[in-house]
């Protein structure tokens, strides 16, 4: 059964997406909980127009995008942590604090569970690498510092 995701489903796909999944999964799960619709006519044309207007604004947002990417390039974010005698720092450095050091330094507001850092759990001080998606397709690569405080 082909049906339109009016959210995103994990595992499944994005809002807009046309995905076909089995009649029990659409009919008991998908449809009621309202992350999708049936495909017929009226709404692949109503598709059709969100995707429209969608364009329109990925295509105002691309500038802004292009934008930000530019300003995570050049830059090595700062993030303090407390430190033991042994430079290995108490906890460890999450997505959330990135989001953090991206908010205070570089003055951009990045949700918190689009940030993927790339080493793996950050436990010592040095250099590291985090993804940052700054969009459905849009991601920039940012490096950051773990330094003691």
């Amino acid at each position: 059964m082909d049906v339109i995701l009016l959210k995103n489903v994990e595992k499944l796909g994005y809002a807009d997406d046309v995905v076909t999944v089995r009649p029990g999964f659409a009919l008991n799960y998908l449809i009621p909980q309202g992350f999708a619709v049936i495909k017929n006519k009226s709404t692949q044309a109503e598709l059709e127009g969100r995707n429209v207007a969608r364009e329109k604004r990925e295509a105002k947002l691309l500038s802004q995008i292009n934008e930000i990417s530019a300003r995570f390039q050049g830059e090595t974010l700062k993030i303090g942590a407390k430190v033991g005698s042994t430079d290995k720092i108490f906890g460890s450095v999450t997505s959330y604090h990135v989001a953090e050091a991206i908010k205070n330094q570089l003055q951009v507001e990045v949700d918190r569970r689009k940030i993927k850092i790339l080493e793996g759990e950050v436990k010592n001080l040095g250099a590291y690498t985090a993804e940052v998606g700054l969009g459905a397709s849009h991601k920039v690569t940012v490096n950051f510092e773990v330094v003691a405080e």
